[in-house]
């Protein structure tokens, strides 16, 4: 179907914007960038608490911050990681999401500030999403969650940390996670699928974007068939929790993440694919301004509650 208005409409008021592209801009540039779109997100949604920490990582503490909703008992938990190309975002940039996850799906949201390259590259971020998700299971019972219901998810790189983590988990003994929430995942390297040459310009993400954003992460040493930088490589999927895969008909990477969704899918693990028509990439947290992202909001809530069993 042809692009949704409200996605144009956006794209304009970027592009009226003057905002220069990702692969122009420098890294701080690119960082100041992402806080001003994270402002489109509009108004953030309250919730009963939010509470700052700081958790053990491999390289130093890694700040977390908690969100609450309104509720007693011992809630589930999801440890989400901020998209961003492992290069940008932050905590802020991803407080309005967070907020709608938490109050939608009923839960604890764990939102996990890794650290970022070029400064700290591959695989910097992934271990820090590791240990967080280990912390979080671990300290559950600590912070009102129940260790028995812990799911990890997020967007674009987020989505690729939450990937990682599974396979991570399954690979060296858990945390056991009961779902993975994957909203247009980076799965491999920028390659050739037929998304990456029909979405390579013009619709917020460019494939020049993402390559920008994977030369930061991985470094020039890096092995691109190292499954957790990739995880579409990793040579089973099996044991892997259950997944809800959202990906954007105008995104890069909406092959790719497909490609993992029928990958898991094809090992026995349980998984719900939704392709959003007449989207881009970002839309997820665009509520205020897209009203198909109120509907995958919606759509994530609702297949948190399945896996928590609530």
């Amino acid at each position: 179907m042809p692009l949704d208005p409200q996605a144009r409409m956006l794209m304009d008021q970027v592009a009226a914007s003057g905002i220069r592209p990702f692969e122009e801009a420098s890294v701080a540039e690119a960082r100041q960038t992402i806080m001003m779109l994270a402002t489109a997100a509009g108004e953030p949604e309250p919730v009963a608490k939010v509470e700052n920490r700081i958790v053990p990582g491999p390289a130093g503490d890694i700040p977390l911050r908690l969100y609450t909703p309104e509720g007693r008992g011992s809630l589930p938990v999801l440890v989400f990681f901020h998209g961003g190309g492992w290069v940008i975002g932050n905590l802020e940039t991803h407080d309005a999401v967070c907020r709608l996850l938490t109050n939608r799906a009923r839960c604890l949201v764990a939102s996990v500030d890794y650290r970022l390259a070029p400064e700290h590259p591959f695989p910097a971020a992934a271990e820090d999403a590791y240990a967080a998700t280990r912390w979080v299971a671990r300290s559950a019972a600590t912070i009102g969650g129940d260790p028995a219901r812990v799911a990890v998810g997020g967007d674009s790189a987020g989505g690729n940390l939450a990937a990682v983590v599974s396979l991570m988990a399954r690979d060296r003994g858990g945390p056991s996670l009961v779902h993975q929430l994957l909203v247009y995942p980076v799965t491999d390297a920028p390659g050739e699928t037929g998304s990456y040459r029909d979405n390579a310009e013009g619709y917020f993400l460019t494939a020049a974007a993402m390559r920008w954003f994977w030369n930061h992460y991985t470094g020039a040493a890096a092995n691109a068939l190292d499954p957790y930088a990739c995880p579409l490589r990793a040579t089973s999927l099996r044991g892997l929790p259950p997944a809800l895969v959202i990906t954007a008909e105008f995104d890069p990477l909406r092959d790719e993440g497909e490609a993992y969704a029928a990958r898991l899918r094809a090992a026995g693990v349980p998984v719900r694919m939704t392709r959003y028509p007449g989207m881009i990439h970002g839309f997820f947290g665009m509520g205020s301004l897209i009203d198909r992202a109120k509907v995958a909001i919606d759509e994530a809530a609702t297949g948190l509650r399945s896996a928590f069993g609530t």
